[in-house]
Formats: structure tokens, C-alpha cells, sequence
């Protein structure tokens, strides 16, 4: 009797339910639902982009328009030219700053002297490529120290070569930043608009410190908005 008892207690034990287990799983795969769906968008996204600044990459490798680290310029129209000392042409919309600039220096006991403003694509294309052929230079060497046609900055009218009239030996060579002349303009050019053109840290051209342009006026900065972005192409 006492033994048919014990098995039926044994029988009325309830058998336990694994609802944890369940629940787990549940806790689980819920967000999992959720997340996987995000990761491939993200995994898509981020290829998108990547595929995108390989494309960015190339397009500057290929149609940035640099010629040996030079850019392209436009020849400025002859009605936007005038004269700022005797066979020296510079863009109307600098001509009073550059004016302004030299009256200034002079307050200073400071004299600068003009050396070459405006330069026709036909001109730069007889210095280019004289100069190269007279020095023995190929072009890649003449690039450093000289812009092929259509790439000089002196064709916008723009650009202007600076030079200290007390100090002449100088005129277009590095010496010219020892003068008292050029640490007057690096003072002082921002002023007036003044950018130096090529500094110690270009990559592609030569160090010229007589070598300014002037950025005081809407045209000019369009025009130059590529160079002082600053493009790679490495």
C-alpha cells in the first residue's frame, strides 16, 4: 500500500517546463532581426562612398587640368587691361590696391618696382619654349622656374613680379627675400589683397618671393579658388 502511494506521488510531480530556454532564444533573435537588415545597409552605404572617392580620386588624377603642377588660365580681354607703369599691364580691378600698396611702402622709406604684370599666352609660349630650348632644359625643369602657355598666372592680369628698386640685383631671384622690400610685402600685402604665389612649401614649382596675385575682387577669386584649394593628385 505504502509503496503504491509513493508511486503515485512520484507520478503526480509536475514535469518542469523549459520556459527560460524560450525566452532566451526570443531575447535573442529579436534584435538580431533588427540588426542584420542595418549592417547589410551600412555594409552598402559604406561601399557606396568608398567606390565614390575612387571615382573622386581619378577624376583628379585625370581632369584637374594641371600641366607639370601648373593650372589653366584664361588670357584676360585686352578692355579689362591697363597701364600701371610704362609697358606694364595689370588687371583694372587691382590697379588701385597695387597703386595704394607701392604709396604705403613708401611711407616706409620701402620703393617697389614693377617688374612684368600681364603676359599674353603667345608671349609665355616664346619664354617657355625659347628659354627651354636656349638653357637646354626639358620640360619638366622648365616647368619649375617657368608656366607652359595657357598655365601662367601673369595671363589673368592678375599676377605681378615685385622687385625693390633700391636693391635691383635681385630682380627674379630668391635673394629677393632678403631685401627689405619683401619682408614689407609679407607684412603687409594681405592688406591689400596680396597673396604669395608660390612659396617655399609648393610642391611642383620653384620658391618666388617677387611673385604675388591679388584676390580683392570676386573674378579674382574664382579664378584662383582651385589653387588655394590646394587640389592632390597623389
Amino acid at each position: 500500500m505504502e509503496k503504491e502511494k509513493s508511486l503515485q506521488n512520484i507520478f503526480d510531480i509536475q514535469v518542469a517546463k523549459r520556459e527560460y530556454q524560450k525566452n532566451n532564444k526570443a531575447k535573442i533573435i529579436r534584435p538580431l532581426i533588427f540588426i542584420t537588415p542595418l549592417f547589410f545597409l551600412f555594409s552598402l552605404l559604406s561601399w557606396s562612398q568608398y567606390q565614390k572617392v575612387l571615382s573622386l580620386r581619378s577624376t583628379n588624377i585625370i581632369d584637374d587640368g594641371k600641366i607639370l603642377g601648373h593650372l589653366p588660365y584664361l588670357e584676360v580681354s585686352k578692355n579689362k587691361l591697363v597701364e600701371i607703369q610704362p609697358d606694364i599691364l595689370v588687371h583694372k580691378d587691382m590697379f588701385k590696391s597695387l597703386l595704394e600698396m607701392k604709396k604705403e611702402a613708401e611711407k616706409d622709406d620701402i620703393y617697389l618696382v614693377f617688374l612684368s604684370g600681364f603676359r599674353s599666352i603667345e608671349l609665355q609660349k616664346e619664354i617657355f619654349y625659347s628659354l627651354k630650348s636656349i638653357r637646354n632644359q626639358n620640360a619638366s625643369e622648365r616647368a619649375k622656374v617657368s608656366a607652359p602657355p595657357g598655365y601662367s598666372e601673369h595671363s589673368t592680369g592678375f599676377a605681378i613680379d615685385i622687385g625693390d628698386a633700391q636693391n635691383r640685383a635681385t630682380d627674379f631671384e630668391v635673394e629677393f627675400e632678403e631685401t627689405k622690400a619683401f619682408k614689407w610685402l609679407k607684412r603687409n600685402a594681405a592688406k591689400y589683397h596680396f597673396v604669395l604665389s608660390f612659396n617655399k612649401n609648393h610642391k611642383s614649382v620653384d620658391y618666388e618671393p617677387w611673385h604675388w596675385r591679388y584676390e580683392g575682387s570676386i573674378d579674382a577669386l574664382k579664378i584662383f579658388e582651385q589653387a588655394n584649394r590646394g587640389i592632390k593628385i597623389y
